[in-house]
């Protein structure tokens, strides 16, 4: 009898300080913060084998001068990054660009001809950048304003605003291709007359198809802006307009007051989202006009890849660079801002 106790009460200290007993109490005595990160765990090592690694793979390569065809790469070091960093034209590069303004067409430094600005892929890429992205943000953000209202047809309405953002890009890069054609195009002559566009080869002229460009992006994509940041309007409380009614606020005291404190992250999301597109913007630009005539950065990665691939490798991890850059700046402001 003595011999069962004792073989009883040895299996139930065994399951008392089992591995999964002990792992399950080490888990219980987890804090808050450090249960979310072991939570998170898988998705920081997936997210390191499929972008940590190619980053740090398109970097190695960056060290390289690896031309198609020629056999072995050639280490260079840095140099590539030298090449880019100095403003020079570089016989890999598409046309005449360049990936800083090309000082030496300027009279004196640091002032740059407007032709030298416009060939520089990292000055046309953010120009691009914060124009389309401010402007989609004002009209998403007035478009979300109106579909969070009541009224008749209102779903109508989200229908119509979500359609261009529905069109394929190849669709999208055609229409504007053809809107402002010098011969077919029909806002051309118009737009030409103000002092807008150029009234001929206006979609070889780089600033005119500059703005051909991101008049497409704003079009197609400020939908996008509008369904994220209608989603953040109907996430407030109705009950707080009541009360601010009550008391007296003004329509515009319960947006400042109200409406934009508590949307504000979302819009600061959306933002996020819309930057980091439109740093890569390529098709549209293919489409539309050219990466000859418009240079962004994913312009020069694609055009200088058969020819030089350790060129475009350090242009793309420059330009990956950039985009964390923003990126952490946007969530390192939400992070502020939470806390």
């Amino acid at each position: 009898m003595s011999t069962e106790q004792d073989s009883d009460t040895a299996a139930r200290e065994s399951r008392r300080s089992g591995p999964l007993v002990t792992v399950t109490r080490w888990l219980e005595n987890l804090g808050e913060t450090a249960f979310a990160y072991l939570l998170l765990t898988p998705v920081f090592v997936i997210l390191g084998a499929i972008a940590l690694y190619p980053l740090l793979r398109t970097f190695e390569l960056s060290m390289y001068i690896n031309v198609l065809g020629t056999g072995d790469p050639e280490f260079v070091g840095l140099q590539n990054y030298v090449d880019m960093f100095t403003g020079e034209r570089d016989p890999d590069f598409p046309g005449s660009t360049t990936f800083l303004p090309d000082v030496s067409t300027s009279s004196s430094f640091p002032f740059v001809h407007v032709s030298g600005w416009f060939r520089s892929a990292l000055i046309v890429t953010l120009v691009f950048t914060v124009v389309s992205v401010f402007f989609e943000t004002i009209i998403g953000f007035g478009q979300a304003l109106i579909l969070d209202q009541e009224f008749r047809g209102r779903r109508l309405v989200r229908v119509a605003i979500i359609i261009p953002w529905a069109v394929p890009l190849v669709i999208q890069g055609m229409i504007f291709y053809l809107m402002f054609h010098p011969s077919t195009g029909f806002l051309t002559e118009y737009l030409a007359n103000i002092g807008i566009l150029e009234p001929t080869n206006t979609l070889n002229d780089p600033l005119s198809a500059l703005i051909i460009v991101t008049v497409a992006d704003i079009w197609k994509t400020t939908a996008f802006m509008a369904l994220l940041i209608l989603a953040g309007l109907q996430s407030v409380d109705r009950s707080l307009y009541d009360v601010a009614k009550v008391a007296g606020a003004s329509r515009w005291q319960q947006f400042k007051l109200i409406t934009l404190p508590l949307v504000l992250p979302a819009v600061a999301i959306a933002v996020l989202f819309r930057t980091i597109d439109a740093m890569r913007v390529y098709g549209l630009i293919d489409i539309a006009s050219s990466c000859t005539v418009v240079p962004s950065l994913s312009c020069m990665v694609v055009e200088t890849f058969n020819t030089n691939r350790g060129l475009a490798s350090a242009i793309a991890f420059v330009t990956a660079g950039i985009i964390g850059i923003l990126a952490m700046i946007v969530i390192y402001r939400q992070y502020k801002e939470g806390f």
